[in-house]
């Protein structure tokens, strides 16, 4: 998992100039939905409100490198290898998306505006959840780009 301010995305290969354009140039104003940017390579933007931490689930993907970045608010977003992690629901190959059960520990970072997490197929991530005592609501933008 890469965690970093958003002007370092440039250094990283995996992000092409397409993707580097439509992240430039979103903002909190942008609307919700889906947004093709290139071959192999998508975006949804969404609003919703935070979690406790007990009703988030780990998860990952096989297919798809997650880019999230928070457009407006704060969430905390838990990380750790898919190895150190025991399966909850079976991979769901047309969702590309394994759960995982909630370990007793994990990584953690908080997502807000001006920064992104990078996250890889090893990488499970557990988002969504509240970065406080009390639920937020968040605009944020997931990009999914082809793993090779």
């Amino acid at each position: 998992m890469i965690f970093d301010k958003i002007e370092k995305l440039r250094q990283y290969d995996v992000v092409s100039d397409k993707v580097l354009n439509f992240l430039f140039n979103i903002d909190e104003n942008t609307q919700e939905g889906h947004y093709e940017i290139e071959d192999g390579v998508f975006a949804n933007v969404d609003v919703y409100d935070t979690k406790s931490h007990e009703n988030c689930f780990p998860e990952a993907h096989k297919r798809y490198i997650d880019i999230q970045i928070l457009l407006s608010g704060e969430e905390r977003l838990d990380f750790a290898n898919v190895s150190e992690l025991s399966i909850k629901d079976e991979y769901d190959e047309e969702r590309d998306v394994v759960f995982f059960n909630i370990p007793d520990r994990m990584n953690t970072v908080y997502l807000k505006s001006g920064y992104f997490a990078m996250l890889f197929p090893h990488d499970a991530h557990r988002p969504q959840m509240n970065s406080a005592a009390t639920s937020q609501t968040v605009k944020k933008v997931v990009v999914k780009i082809l793993a090779n």
